[in-house]
C-alpha cells in the first residue's frame, strides 16, 4: 500500500499505517482540521443558502 500523503510504500503492520511516518500523519490531520476533506452536498444550509452556490 502507498502513503496517502507522499505516496511512499508502506508495509503492513507499520506503526503509522496507513501513513509512512508521523510527519505524513500530522499533515493529514492538518488537512482534516482545515476542513480540506469535504463531501459535496446539495443540501440547503441553515442560513438558507445552498452548498452548491458556494462552488460558483
Amino acid at each position: 500500500m502507498k502513503c496517502p500523503i507522499c505516496k511512499k510504500p508502506v508495509e503492513l503492520g507499520e506503526p503509522h499505517m496507513p501513513f509512512c511516518s508521523e510527519r505524513c500523519r500530522l499533515i493529514d490531520l492538518g488537512i482534516w482540521a482545515d476542513e480540506g476533506y469535504r463531501i459535496p452536498s446539495t443540501q440547503i444550509a441553515p442560513d438558507g443558502s445552498s452548498d452548491a452556490a458556494d462552488d460558483e
